[in-house]
């Protein structure tokens, strides 16, 4: 115990004689050690924060009829759902289409649900408030402009369906229609076809159409990478045979294509960054080793064998790591909060394993950096350097 002791303090009064060296050693490590943890933290947390970025392009995954299924039903909605795990799924929309008429003028009316098509869908402008319940809608700017209506206004949707067998070649009107009206609430701007439709609930829909609803079409915006959802459409499509799993290939290409660029990037700087506090520590350990020849010699003069010399440049320097890697681990999530602040525009997921990872990583460095200048002190002779050569 005392001779660790005795280590101790000898390898603590050796740092505390030439400070402003290392200091120096102590600042690149701390600073390598800050950047190697918060770009390992933003490494490991870019594939949550690119899916949460790209959740703002739309569904990633759609429900079609498969074979000759005439729409997707609830139940089967729902048992396709539960396949994926929920902390995964963040929203989903089912969407039935109808023909409708506006004064007498055929118009696609979409039934939805709304906090579904809001979530699956977030770069839908909103000039108004998103429909919420029912008796409202939602109309496309096309649509609006066209009917001149605007939010507040009252429309009147008819529905109108042949009636099988009849001729009607003297009215062009056709047979059995229903007429609901609506409160415009919205107008829905996206530069796309969804300015040509107009939006209502579900229930609006069986009661326009008196049909029981069935889905043509269901949208799901999933945080999971492009093999989980090749996974989970594989089990979809296994499981649900009346539907068919597909993914939005122009999501989730352009996700994992971004995705595995960016990772490259940062494992890229973390190498260079550590090989470049390698440098500085090494650089500034040889120094240490040229002043200190003199020192050295004349331990060895007196008995110390090379083993204890090299013994205490390596504990000088693998405390300085020790320390440098303590600092900068915490300040690697402060730099990481910032980074992804500014870059992602959301908060950073800490990780506290990256703590003794980070600890362990700087001492390791550390003591390569230090083995060769080491090594040299080792080849220093006595007699040489006490005669003054």
């Amino acid at each position: 115990m005392k001779k660790q002791n005795m280590f101790f303090r000898m390898i603590t009064a050796s740092l505390l004689r030439r400070r402003s060296r290392m200091i120096v050693t102590l600042l690149a490590i701390m600073v390598g050690a800050t950047i190697l943890s918060g770009l390992v933290t933003i490494y490991y947390d870019v594939p949550r924060q690119m899916g949460e970025q790209f959740r703002s392009y739309g569904a990633n995954m759609i429900f079609l009829p498969s074979g000759d299924s005439a729409g997707i039903t609830a139940a089967d909605t729902k048992k396709a759902v539960n396949v994926i795990n929920e902390k995964n799924i963040v929203g989903t929309a089912p969407y039935k289409y109808e023909t409708v008429l506006i004064n007498e003028r055929p118009v696609i009316a979409a039934a939805t649900n709304m906090s579904g098509a809001k979530a699956t869908s977030p770069y839908w402008y909103v000039n108004g408030a998103w429909p919420e319940k029912n008796g409202q809608i939602l109309v496309g700017k096309d649509i609006a402009e066209t009917y001149g209506v605007s939010v507040g206004d009252e429309m009147k949707l008819a529905y109108a369906e042949e009636d099988e067998g009849v001729s009607n070649e003297n009215n062009n009107a056709p047979q059995n229609k229903n007429e609901l009206a609506f409160t415009v609430t919205g107008v829905l701007d996206t530069g796309g076809s969804e300015e040509n439709y107009i939006f209502i609930s579900l229930e609006d829909m069986a009661s326009l159409t008196e049909k029981n609803t069935s889905y043509d079409m269901v949208e799901l915006s999933v945080s999971a990478s492009q093999d989980e959802l090749n996974d989970y459409a594989n089990k979809i499509n296994n499981s649900v045979g009346s539907l068919s799993a597909r993914l939005v290939k122009r999501v989730t290409q352009s996700e994992t294509t971004v995705l595995t660029k960016l990772q490259s990037l940062v494992l890229i700087v973390t190498i260079v960054v550590l090989l470049l506090t390698m440098i500085c520590v090494a650089t500034t350990m040889t120094a240490v080793v040229t002043e200190r020849r003199k020192e050295i010699g004349l331990r060895k003069a007196l008995g110390a064998s090379n083993k204890s010399i090299i013994g205490g440049f390596m504990g000088e320097g693998m405390m300085l790591g020790g320390i440098g890697g303590l600092l900068g681990s915490v300040l690697g999530y402060f730099f990481a909060e910032l980074v992804s602040r500014n870059v992602f525009n959301s908060s950073i997921t800490f990780q506290p394993l990256l703590i003794p990872l980070t600890l362990v990583a700087s001492v390791a460095v550390t003591a390569i950096a230090c083995l060769l200048p080491v090594r040299s002190a080792a080849d220093v002779d006595p007699a040489l350097v006490l005669k003054g050569e």
